[in-house]
């Protein structure tokens, strides 16, 4: 790619801010030490739309640009579901998980099972979890980063990986979550404005200089193969798509698993001033979540229709960067670019310092931890992940589309997990040894289901084993007892109120997907 003078400046100045921003708002004030709450909940100060900001930062990165745009490119817009329904799902964990989560208190979901459950529970998926983010989430980030700026930029794989990994150190260590969601609300703002940039000219291009809209009319006329929302049996990617099943299926179980019981986009809302700032920032992130599919999925379909020269489907969205941002523009868009990446990164790296100090090393190395060795404790975890997963990340490199090796390695776990908690929440009568079991079966399960019947697109296999580890939690329960477990949750009928702001705002996410989903179906 040619960068001009004022893209470099553009893009080099994007990284001095945001260091300089991260290490700002995280400043120590003058006779206050940071303590825990300061470090993994931001002081419990944020305000709805930093919440809702700082969410789709963690969520969106280069697993959305990169991978969510190569199966654009290879899927089409039916990809879009995994964003669109996610919406949907944010709107009942607001309204339903989010009262129970910030009445009990907690830093960490681990501890909810803690509360609910026992120490078995909370150290079993303590551990899940530091494993998917370190050698999962964290890895794919910084491959597909550095995938893009090898693409972009001619810079060497590793040399990439250890750049990423660098810039998010920088603030994250030091500053905690307040670092990294105040950095967030900037990083979202450049992420979709660089990404409607990229959009922009490569719909016009489409269109032969004629517009947007021309562009995405054009789009659909040349490929209408790839606006079908619900494919059908013959068509070949319906093993990642399955028809109904993306509605009716397993896509709900990684959906509730992902925004609902998932630390590092959890912690957010955990951070939030009180319960109306906590649902109107997940209500928020809703909206920008139906946006997000116009940023990273028509791309692709747009490298798909101008024949893209390309030599896997997630080199699509670098390849548009490069080839139709003009100078100018080139800053700004691969500023967003980055913006996702290192903001995912900074959000995974906090969540597993979080995990590990106060569900590993307070509850099991060192129960009378002072405040600022939690904190040190954290600095240490964040910079030990980040060195495993700048040394495992280049192995990813044999992967055709990450996105969807992504989604089916988390699916592994999640069913077992939503188990857990939904029954956890909302079953009085769910005790400790039967989500002991979920836990320990969801991986076998996932994998033995997955080598017998290995046609079972996995979405379905998803909402299968999360039906088999439900009928095992509900059997063993029933076995060891028939009345409510002790430390069974209690939830009044008040608890689940919300205000008309957020109720109109629900209304509103639902009929724009209603719109969507019948014009495309």
């Amino acid at each position: 790619m040619n960068f001009s003078t004022l893209d470099y400046f553009v893009f080099i100045g994007y990284i001095v801010f945001i260091i300089s921003l991260g290490l700002w708002v995280s400043r120590e004030k003058k006779g206050h030490k940071k303590d825990s709450s300061d470090y993994f909940l931001a002081s419990k100060s944020l305000p709805w739309w930093a919440i809702g900001a700082s969410l789709i930062a963690a969520n969106i990165s280069a697993e959305q640009f990169i991978g969510m745009s190569g199966s654009g490119y290879v899927i089409g817009l039916g990809i879009a579901t995994y964003e669109w329904t996610a919406a949907i799902a944010l709107i009942v964990i607001a309204k339903f998980f989010l009262p129970i989560f910030l009445k009990e208190g907690i830093y960490t979901m681990p501890q909810l099972l803690e509360i609910r459950y026992d120490h078995r529970v909370r150290t079993g998926l303590a551990v899940f979890w530091l494993l998917l983010y370190v050698f999962v989430n964290l890895t794919s980030v910084l491959y597909l980063g550095a995938l893009a700026l090898r693409t972009i930029m001619g810079i060497p794989l590793y040399y990439g990986i250890l750049g990423l990994a660098v810039f998010s150190a920088l603030y994250t260590i030091y500053g905690g979550l307040k670092a990294v969601a105040w950095t967030d609300v900037v990083q979202v703002t450049i992420l979709i404005a660089g990404g409607l940039v990229t959009t922009f000219f490569a719909l016009n291009a489409v269109s032969g200089g004629n517009g947007v809209l021309a562009g995405f009319v054009d789009l659909v006329r040349q490929a209408p193969e790839k606006f079908d929302m619900i494919l059908d049996k013959s068509n070949p990617n319906f093993k990642e798509l399955p028809g109904l099943g993306v509605l009716l299926g397993g896509m709900w179980m990684a959906h509730f698993f992902y925004w609902g019981c998932n630390q590092y986009i959890t912690q957010r809302a955990l951070a939030a001033k009180n319960i109306n700032e906590a649902q109107r920032g997940l209500m928020f992130a809703g909206y920008l979540k139906i946006l997000t599919p116009l940023i990273v999925v028509i791309p692709g379909i747009v490298a798909f229709v101008l024949k893209a020269d390309i030599a896997k489907p997630d080199e699509a969205y670098p390849w548009l960067l490069s080839t139709f941002v003009p100078i100018g523009f080139k800053g700004l868009a691969f500023a967003a670019l980055i913006a996702a990446i290192v903001s995912s990164l900074s959000s995974m790296v906090n969540s597993t310092a979080t995990i590990f100090s106060m569900d590993i090393y307070k509850q099991l190395i060192k129960k009378d931890a002072s405040e600022s060795q939690l904190v040190l404790t954290g600095r240490i975890a964040s910079a030990v992940a980040l060195v495993i997963a700048v040394l495992i990340a280049p192995t990813l490199s044999s992967l055709e589309q990450a996105f969807q090796f992504i989604q089916e390695f988390t699916g592994f776990i999640s069913p077992g997990i939503f188990a857990i908690f939904i029954f956890g929440l909302f079953w009085k009568k769910a005790t400790a040894n039967s989500a002991l079991w979920a836990a320990v079966l969801t991986i076998p399960l996932s994998i033995g289901i997955k080598a017998l019947i290995p046609s079972l697109p996995f979405l379905n296999r998803m909402g299968v084993v999360f039906l088999l580890l439900s009928s095992i939690v509900v059997v063993i329960t029933l076995i060891e007892s028939r009345g409510d477990d002790p430390k069974a949750i209690k939830a009044d009928k008040g608890l689940f109120h919300t205000d008309n702001i957020f109720n109109v705002g629900a209304i509103g996410i639902f009929a724009i997907l209603a719109v969507i989903y019948i014009r495309f179906w």
